[in-house]
């Protein structure tokens, strides 16, 4: 055998090592044939309209007249002359910073009072929870609507102790309250992701801690916070992000009043697109609700470094 002949053998790939690479090529194809409904779906509903909105809010669509390219200039009339926009901005801002601490306080204390090991513990967990089941719903917003009515329950209660009720969800100091109350009310979902978080953390460390003296509220924000602090982020990001989507009880309880004090950026949006069917100005709206949704949920991951904790961490120092 000659010297090119013996090359030759020697870089012809073996059939082992070809038939390796070709299943490998061909793994992927497997892979995408499997996850082509979600794809399919991903790329046909969320996709194209996501990027079609794009398009449409440098427009002016109207659906009566021919759709116009315009760049810019919906977003420069909204934050330049469109007082509705500050106003619904500041009621959402105010929404989120109100709710979503309250929602998580609540969740996480209801989780802890729920982890102990009590008869009949079933029961009170799944009685919580229901409230999470039925959702922000229509029908839930029109109960909540008459329990703060002039003649609602809640009127009654206070009136056992002689507090003069009145009608909440009408009085523009109280009305956008009632909503924030209706969203802590529902807290059973990120109750039940806390109260798994709670099963997770071992009894040792509060064993070990009460030898050194520790009481429960050292146990508290030493073991228990930052032991949860992964769940917690991930329970602060999604109500953040339903925070500011908020438009079904706005909408039933309030109809964005009184004095527009309930005027969710929501609301706004539904009354440019289908009120109106300035399709192309909604389109802008709802593109700027989407930059600011990932501009918080940006801010919090950053700033998770210095309050997330996990147990590849060493004690004492900062993730970077």
């Amino acid at each position: 055998m000659n010297r090119s002949t013996t090359t030759l053998a020697q870089a012809a790939p073996s059939p082992k090592k070809s038939s390796y690479f070709k299943s490998r090529w061909n793994a992927p194809l497997a892979g995408y044939l499997f996850i082509s409904p979600w794809l399919i779906g991903f790329l046909v509903l969320t996709a194209y309209p996501l990027f079609l909105s794009l398009y449409y809010s440098f427009t002016d669509y109207t659906l009566m007249q021919p759709m116009q390219w315009i760049g810019s200039r919906n977003y420069e009339r909204i934050f330049t002359a469109d007082p509705k926009f500050i106003q619904s901005a500041k009621v959402t801002v105010m929404y989120v910073l109100a709710s979503v601490p309250l929602k998580l306080i609540a969740a996480l204390l209801v989780a802890m009072v729920l982890s102990k090991a009590v008869k009949g513990i079933g029961f009170y967990r799944t009685a919580i929870y229901f409230p999470s089941l039925i959702g922000g719903s229509i029908g839930v917003s029109l109960l909540w609507r008459n329990i703060f009515g002039v003649d609602g329950i809640f009127n009654k209660l206070i009136a056992i102790f002689g507090i003069e009720g009145k009608s909440w969800i009408t009085n523009p100091d109280t009305a956008l309250g009632t909503l924030i109350l209706l969203t802590v009310w529902q807290f059973g979902s990120t109750m039940v992701i806390f109260l798994a978080g709670l099963k997770q953390i071992p009894n040792d460390l509060y064993e070990a801690s009460s030898v050194d003296g520790a009481n429960k509220i050292v146990q508290f924000f030493r073991i228990t916070l930052p032991m949860l602090s992964p769940i917690l982020y991930f329970n602060l990001i999604m109500a953040v992000i339903n925070a500011f989507q908020m438009f079904t009880s706005a909408f039933v309880i309030t109809n964005g009043g009184p004095m527009n004090a309930t005027y969710v950026y929501a609301m706004y949006l539904y009354e440019r697109a289908f009120s109106r069917y300035e399709l192309g100005y909604a389109s802008a709206l709802a593109w700027i609700m989407l930059v600011a949704i990932v501009a918080a949920t940006l801010l919090i991951s950053y700033t998770s470094k210095y309050w997330v904790f996990y147990e590849t961490d060493t004690g004492g120092k900062k993730r970077k």
